[in-house]
């Protein structure tokens, strides 16, 4: 088309030139005007031209783009008006432009011109991919011919996963618009890929292709790569065989891939580029593997340090030196041996041909310890030592390097409670204890620190005799009694009935609480069981003996009740002294039953010296008081009537001795009548 255009501008400025030789001059005056116009012309033409080379290499924005293409089809117009004018050999004002429309100016062959110019064109339909030639290649754009009657242009980003592309590269396209507005095709490569992109995907990775992918940006695990337009993920472990500490580093480069994984239901891609070099390092580690043998010594650098182990690079392959063969020493972590890239020697302890791994060691490399160990250290002897290890059972003393002991936690003291061993030492103390047993064929050695003092329990008859009196510490209860400690490794039982003389204990927390001081008195030694029997209540007279004379049976006392249960309730009586009141007891003169902490006087009905008993009632009280006084009540009645009888026999005894002597006399009257 431009090639077309081009010719008939020639043409078109021939026939000028032609009919300007013709035509008469004018007068020198007008020659000058006409040449300082053409002078004129052609530098403001060379002027704008500047401009626009300027503009065009120079513009970066949209607005410059649409005014560029702009211009161009308003030179295209002019042009092809040209062009139709300069055929004519007419001026453009005087082309009979109804001749050109009733195809007179092909001398009716326009039909049969457009379908050889046709014949010369591609032809493309929108929404489709084609095939296009790069043929220009500015800062921006890339101009692809696709065989149509214009050429696309496409913008340089959407290139940037391939920073090769030339001019003559053969490459797809998308055709979005046959003609926009402007008569300009609309070309897309990035949408013509995303449409490949699966098709291509799949294709890769079945039939194992190597591809190119740009790296966008960093994530989480890894990386994203843009392959065909969709963004795959590269894992951190897949970018090399060798640990990568930058990731940074690859970001916005292009490079070469393998797909391994595609998720088709989540539409998700996975590739790597270590596998294109693994082919090769297995094959270098086939080779390396079939010339290893054990304890063969090799020079290693250090690839990666975990809690558990470092990995050695070998040239190709790589060997772990697990942190136990680190050194004949405790190690911690591998860090205090070993740096990252630290270039060592290494032995061969053992190799998988199959799995291909390979046990490494270090401290093999240097004699055992024990072997140079003081031949001269026997049981008994003292040794001084570093704590290394700690556990619940015991400590591990390191006696030199790769040498050493362990003190269990029972032969830390020599008392004999359960206790942790960090109750006596931790990871870094600095301890000296006894030899307790050495074998060094199996290299090992126990080691005890109570040994350093002397057993308490050798002359215990002498130094807590019985009935001599102590202060202990309270270290544990039982439902039975309280364990105290007198010294370290000197412990004895108070029986929970040797607390009080008078309460009634049901728990030892009631009496005292751990940890507390309490003083005691031995009442017994079990030195084959490394125990004492202790009391309390045995530091003071036993109060039973005085309780005897003041609680007797009868005697009446106040007490306040304390405890209430089904059977009857506690009550608290002068001096410490607690009672029991069956609940018959607490019935009150009212017919109520008494109540926690009621002041009531209470009866004694019953005192026991043997077992520390006394019963008690309230009831009693007011109950005897009431038979009392009723037998009171009944005797003084009786009194009254032996009283009256009296009376009365004293009034008839009167009564009788007065009839006899008013008969008597009355006879002696009669007998001295008669005598008359």
């Amino acid at each position: 088309m431009e090639d077309y255009q081009e010719k008939q501008v020639n043409e078109e400025q021939s026939v000028i030139a032609e009919e300007t030789s013709y035509q008469p001059q004018e007068t020198t005056e007008n020659e000058e005007t006409a040449e300082a116009a053409k002078v004129e012309t052609e530098t403001a033409e060379a002027t704008t031209e500047t401009v626009e080379i300027a503009e065009t290499e120079k513009a970066e924005t949209v607005e410059a783009e649409e005014t560029e293409i702009a211009e161009t089809e308003n030179k295209i117009e002019k042009t092809t008006k040209r062009n139709v004018a300069g055929n004519a050999s007419i001026p453009v004002e005087q082309f009979d432009w109804d001749k050109l429309e009733n195809d007179d100016l092909y001398e009716g062959n326009k039909v049969e011109i457009e379908e050889k110019y046709n014949q010369t064109l591609s032809k493309i339909a929108e929404n489709e991919i084609v095939e296009g030639t790069v043929v220009a290649i500015t800062k921006r754009e890339v101009i692809v011919n696709v065989g149509y009657k214009s050429e696309g242009v496409i913008s340089i980003a959407e290139f940037r996963y391939d920073p090769d592309l030339k001019v003559g590269d053969k490459i797809e396209v998308y055709v979005e618009t046959a003609e926009d507005k402007r008569g300009q095709l609309i070309l897309s490569h990035k949408q013509a890929r995303a449409l490949r992109s699966w098709d291509r995907v799949n294709e890769a990775l079945e039939n194992d292709e190597i591809i190119k992918g740009y790296i966008k940006c960093r994530t989480k695990g890894g990386m994203i790569v843009d392959i065909f337009g969709i963004e795959a993920f590269l894992p951190g472990s897949q970018i090399d065989v060798k640990p990568i500490r930058d990731y940074d580093m690859f970001v916005d480069k292009t490079m070469e891939f393998k797909v391994v994984k595609i998720n088709q239901e989540f539409r998700n891609v996975v590739v790597s580029h270590k596998a294109l070099i693994e082919a090769e390092i297995e094959a270098q580690k086939k080779e390396i593997i079939s010339h290893l043998e054990k304890g063969q010594v090799l020079e290693g650098t250090v690839k990666n340090i975990t809690s558990y182990g470092v990995f050695i690079d070998l040239g190709g392959v790589d060997g772990l030196i697990h942190i136990t063969d680190l050194s004949w020493g405790r190690v911690t972590h591998p860090e205090e041996v070993v740096t990252l890239d630290q270039k060592i020697n290494v032995v061969i302890l053992d190799f998988d041909n199959d799995k291909r791994r390979i046990a490494l060691g270090i401290k093999q490399l240097t004699p055992h310890p024990w072997d140079s160990f003081d031949s001269n250290l026997k049981v008994g002897d003292k040794v001084k030592g570093k704590v290394v290890v700690m556990a619940d059972y015991g400590a591990f003393i390191e006696i030199s390097p790769g040498v050493e002991g362990l003190i269990h936690v029972s032969e830390m003291s020599w008392s004999q409670h359960l206790r942790s061993a960090q109750d006596f030492m931790k990871v870094g103390d600095e301890v000296e204890a006894v030899i307790l047993t050495i074998d060094r064929d199996e290299r090992k050695m126990s080691l005890g620190i109570k040994q350093l003092k002397d057993d308490p329990w050798i002359n215990i008859e002498a130094k807590y005799a019985i009935g001599s009196k102590h202060v202990a510490k309270v270290r544990n209860f039982t439902n039975f009694g309280i364990f105290v400690e007198i010294e370290e490794g000197v412990d004895g039982l108070i029986h929970i009935s040797d607390l009080s003389w008078t309460k009634k204990i049901k728990h030892p927390a009631e009496f005292t609480q751990i940890g507390s001081i309490i003083d005691v008195q031995v009442l017994e030694i079990d030195k084959e069981n490394r125990r004492l029997s202790l009391g309390h209540k045995q530091l003071e007279e036993n109060p039973w003996d005085v309780f005897e004379s003041l609680f007797t049976v009868d005697s009446i006392h106040e007490g306040t009740i304390t405890e209430i249960s089904d059977k009857g309730a506690v009550i608290s009586m002068s001096y410490g002294v607690e009672g029991f009141a069956p609940i018959k007891g607490l019935k009150k003169q009212d017919g109520t039953t008494a109540k926690f902490d009621e002041k009531l006087p209470f009866k004694v009905i019953e005192f026991s010296k043997t077992a520390k008993k006394i019963i008690v009632s309230h009831t009693r009280v007011f109950e005897d008081e009431l038979k009392e006084n009723e037998a009171k009540e009944k005797t003084s009645n009786e009194n009254s009537t032996k009283d009256a009888i009296k009376k009365v026999q004293l009034s008839i005894e009167k009564t009788t001795l007065g009839d006899v002597e008013a008969l008597a006399a009355l006879r002696d009257e009669m007998e001295n009548q008669a005598k008359q």
